[in-house]
Formats: structure tokens, sequence, C-alpha cells
């Protein structure tokens, strides 16, 4: 014990940058446990669909979509998405899985959604990235 306690006195930036990365560790755990936004896999996401009739929402830009995108999924861009939620209304009920291109973006959308009263929104954890890196199959426009 005495030996943390010098290595702090010695190192105290370096303690301090530990203690503040496990903290946002600690609250980032926390927030995705209690928050209505789940994330889900590609084989969650082919489940959905398939078993749910669930909407894939890409938020990608419209080349960014042409160049490849999920079966199914409508493409509605980020920055449009606050123009073009009432266009989502009859989905409502349905669960929602947004699709960006690693999975950060589609977290600010699911908020936006959820917020916007929409029940059952999901995630793509790690976006097209990971729907890719599973070999699963891409639509080219």
């Amino acid at each position: 014990m005495q030996q943390y306690v010098e290595f702090a006195g010695n190192h105290p930036i370096v303690v301090v940058i530990w203690v503040g990365l496990l903290l946002a560790i600690i609250v980032s755990y926390v927030q995705s446990f209690f928050s209505k936004i789940k994330f889900v896999s590609p084989t969650e996401l082919t489940l959905q669909v398939n078993r749910e009739d669930a909407l894939v929402l890409d938020i990608r830009s419209n080349d960014d979509f042409k160049r490849g995108h999920i079966t199914g999924a409508r493409n509605i861009p980020l920055a449009q998405l606050s123009s073009q939620i009432s266009g989502l209304e009859k989905s409502k009920d349905a669960p929602i899985i947004v699709v960006c291109q690693a999975g950060m973006s589609a977290q600010g959308a699911a908020k936006q959604l959820s917020a916007a009263g929409f029940s059952r929104v999901s995630v793509l954890g790690g976006g097209m990235g990971k729907w890719a890196e599973a070999s699963l199959p891409v639509v080219k426009k």
C-alpha cells in the first residue's frame, strides 16, 4: 500500500487522468444501463427485421447510403432528421434501429426519436462497419 501512495505522490497527473477515465467509464456504463435506447448486434437487427418488421433507419449521407446499405433500410441523413421525423409517425410503436457508419452519430438520432415519442428505438452497435465485418449483405445503388 505504501508503494501506491508513493506512486500517487510522485505522479499526480497520471493518477488524476486514470481516476478521471475510470469515472467516465463508470458513468457511461450506468447511463447506458438506464437508457431507453438499446444497442443491438447485426444478428439482433436481422431478427428484429424478420420477426417484428423493424424499420432500419440509415442516417448517413445519401452518397454513403448509395455506396452500401442494409436491405430495406430507409435513408434520412442526420441533418434532415428533425424536419422529416413526422414522416415516421406510422412507425411510432414499431421497432426502429438507427444505423450510421460507426454507431456514434446514431446515438444522438436515437435520442431525438425517443424524445419525439418513439417507444422502441435501438442503435446498431458498431454501425455499418460492424455489419460489413460480419460479412452480411449490403445493397449498392
